[in-house]
């Protein structure tokens, strides 16, 4: 860990003549990383300046570097003290006892122990870097870094898995979250783990498909499992890893938010209790969980099916007026979706082909042809200049009178449907409206490709 620490020093110290955060300002970077807190402070402000896509590199690696080398002093002086606080933690401690509270030392909670809380710092703020900033240049050093703590928490804190017959309630997510679907009437095609000449003739029907058995050799469904809360805790340095989640029902409803809380927070808040209040709901979605966490990426498989060639649109285009084409990608783009029973993916469209795998748990999917575009209603260009017209405004499940009401035409358009469990996938094609409801705790991989 020592030599690491060093080198990491060391690299953060010089920069190559290219590296684009030569564009800061010279006093700036002579700061680091020996006063990496008013620089991550400087940094932070200019990322709330500019649109995140139009922030300059050189702000978004001095938040990234400065963040490493804070991190860097607070593993150097942990490793000194494993049993001392840093000023943070035991300021949070502090505030915490004048309010007459112990802190969480649960295992797995975020102060998994008294003798980790600068663990949970550190962690904390690498995950800043990599959420905040893209981890600009330097997704390699902060990975290195987040293995080392892994392996010193594995060395000196036994792990959830092994006290598992202590917390059973960890063994599992809970049965009381699975809901009733509704009754499956336009069912999808569905086929048995199709080969790859089957799935490309498939492809040229330009119709979705449901593929069971595709999947069942992923190691997250059987040894490595998804469906146990205290694997996910141990492969998230006991929980401690920070993610963004959306609170709400759904990213259309007025009441929608998002916050960064860790994964421990995250299952107790929503995964490991009944929600009754879907605006209270909390949903990891479309995020790539797994650059931010490669030990996760390990337990799963691009499907063989996203190396095919797909066929061109024989619809128009649902992208909006005046849109570029996507980006041709080289890899499959990977997104993780982990939420509750209840949360929803309103009914929209997404620029490429997706192979959509049920790893845990169940959702309820129903698809709309692109033909149909014109009876459900996309929305336009909302307040700040926001492109929603890959989203319809209608609530698929809403109650008749209302949709009705409001979009006359909606129960003309014609849908096809699925319940997607585990170990199922699903192929659906560009242009393709789709809207999803999590019938359980459920984990989705989707894998998008052209």
């Amino acid at each position: 860990m020592q030599h690491l620490l060093q080198e990491t020093t060391s690299s953060l110290s010089t920069h190559d003549s290219s590296d684009l955060i030569n564009d800061c300002p010279a006093s700036v970077l002579s700061l680091l990383p020996s006063h990496p807190d008013p620089l991550i402070a400087l940094a932070h402000s200019k990322l709330h300046t500019f649109p995140f896509d139009s922030v300059p590199t050189c702000w978004r690696r001095l938040y990234t570097d400065a963040s490493i080398a804070k991190a860097v002093a607070l593993i150097a002086n942990g490793l000194a003290d494993p049993g001392g606080r840093d000023d943070d933690a035991s300021r949070v401690e502090s505030q915490k006892r004048k309010r007459g509270r112990d802190a969480d030392t649960r295992p797995g909670s975020s102060g998994m122990s008294g003798d980790h809380h600068w663990v949970d710092h550190a962690v904390k703020v690498l995950d800043m870097a990599a959420i905040m900033a893209g981890a600009a240049g330097r997704v390699e050093m902060i990975d290195g870094l987040l293995s080392a703590l892994q392996s010193y928490l594995d060395d000196t804190a036994p792990s959830l898995l092994k006290r598992q017959r202590l917390q059973k309630e960890w063994d599992a997510f809970p049965v009381a979250q699975h809901k009733e679907g509704p009754s499956v009437q336009y069912p999808i095609q569905s086929a048995i783990a199709p080969s790859m000449q089957a799935f490309e003739t498939h492809m040229d029907t330009a119709q979705p498909l449901a593929i069971k058995d595709a999947f069942t050799h992923w190691p997250a469904m059987d040894e490595r499992p998804w469906s146990s809360p205290a694997y996910l805790l141990d492969k998230t340095l006991g929980g401690r890893r920070l993610i963004p989640v959306e609170v709400g029902r759904a990213y259309t409803d007025a009441n929608w938010g998002q916050t960064i809380i860790t994964f421990k927070e995250f299952l107790d808040r929503y995964m490991m209790s009944n929600i009754a209040d879907p605006s209270k709901l909390g949903y990891l979605a479309q995020h790539d969980l797994f650059a931010q966490i490669p030990s996760l990426r390990s337990d799963i498989a691009i499907p063989d099916y996203c190396y095919t060639s797909p066929p061109p649109l024989k619809h128009h285009s649902t992208n909006g007026e005046g849109k570029p084409p996507p980006a041709q990608l080289d890899e499959p783009l990977l997104n993780a979706w982990f939420g509750p029973a209840g949360t929803v993916s309103p009914l929209h469209t997404d620029p490429y082909h997706n192979i959509l795998c049920q790893v845990v748990g169940k959702k309820y999917i129903r698809l709309y042809s692109p033909d149909q575009t014109d009876k459900l209603y996309p929305k336009g260009v909302e307040a700040g200049g926001i492109d929603m017209s890959n989203t319809s405004q209608v609530d698929a499940e809403a109650a008749s009178e209302q949709v009705d009401a409001n979009y006359p035409l909606f129960r003309q358009a014609e849908y096809v449907e699925t319940i997607l469990a585990e170990g199922e996938c699903l192929y659906i094609p560009v242009g393709w409206w789709h809207y999803v409801r999590s019938l359980s705790v459920s984990f989705s991989v989707s894998f998008w490709w052209n």
